[in-house]
């Protein structure tokens, strides 16, 4: 089999023209440096399978109470929000309790992160999230390098407001962010402008590969800086597939937990045809993995 890391699918030029861009600076003296060194082996916690609750979105509009509660029948403990559904942050934080749930993170939109961030923390603080992650941003929101350096200011300032919270601001990635513009690479404005202090990541692996890049490397690049996880797994045609069912080999980067800092790790599948044997699939195959 070839390196799962880089399925056979993504071995075209245009994909390794993307590594002669990201990556600044990496090489075998980056590899072996005094900081990535003091890093070393599986996460000092012991990590355990989270869900991103995006990947039943529809049942939780239809239901956020029975949502949770096939969640945690599932054998999940823990759970990552993309919305409350129209409840308010008491009643999430009651739903959550009675089925011994916790939710260190959730997604919140840029728009309302720039409008409503006194209130978005507030809420955090309210249902026991951590980590307050911008997940995405819509396609005219990152034509420039100039937009993506202004979103690492924001960050920086958003990650104050949250580090005085007692809280953690953090960054989702797709594949996007690893494509070059005018020749700069924008997750490399992320890293190198956002607070390694303020402002921590969480690597969606799917993505991550998907866009011809180890997330090996990036632990190395920046040690300790990706707190959280979107585990996602991918077909030999490059397709998300449930978590176990496909390619990516993620004994290696689990390996590697402590390096990277992770602190949580999230299944995620963005449009299943079927949730509940995903989230099983995904639970059952990430838990034996963690083990």
């Amino acid at each position: 089999m070839n390196n799962a890391l880089s399925p056979p699918s993504l071995q075209d030029p245009s994909r390794r023209k993307l590594l002669k861009y990201s990556l600044l600076g990496l090489g075998t003296a980056a590899l072996a440096s005094p900081l990535s060194q003091a890093f070393a082996g599986a996460p000092s916690h012991k990590l355990q399978a989270g869900l991103q609750l995006y990947t039943v979105r529809d049942l939780m509009g239809q239901s956020v109470a029975d949502t949770l509660k096939l969640v945690a029948g599932i054998g999940y403990k823990e759970v990552e929000f993309a919305g409350y559904f129209n409840l308010k942050a008491k009643e999430i934080r009651q739903i959550l309790d009675s089925e011994g749930l916790t939710a260190p993170s959730a997604h919140v939109p840029l728009e309302v992160l720039q409008a409503q961030l006194d209130q978005v923390i507030e809420d955090a603080k309210t249902v026991g999230h951590h980590f307050i992650v911008l997940p995405y941003l819509t396609e005219p929101q990152r034509q420039t390098i100039d937009q993506y350096k202004s979103y690492a200011a924001f960050l920086n300032k958003a990650g104050e407001a949250c580090k005085k919270a007692g809280l953690q601001m953090a960054y989702h990635n797709h594949d996007f962010e690893f494509q070059p513009i005018n020749g700069q690479v924008p997750y490399d404005i992320l890293l190198k402008e956002t607070d390694a202090d303020l402002v921590k990541l969480e690597l969606d692996l799917f993505w991550t590969i998907k866009a011809g890049l180890s997330p090996l490397q990036l632990f190395e690049r920046a040690p300790g800086r990706f707190a959280m996880w979107h585990v996602k797994d991918m077909s030999q045609k490059g397709d998300m597939v449930d978590v176990g069912t496909g390619v990516i080999d993620f004994a290696p980067i689990i390996a590697k937990g402590e390096l990277a800092g992770v602190k949580h790790a999230f299944i995620e599948h963005d449009n299943s045809d079927n949730r509940v044997r995903t989230i099983k699939q995904g639970f059952d195959s990430l838990s034996k993995l963690l083990k």
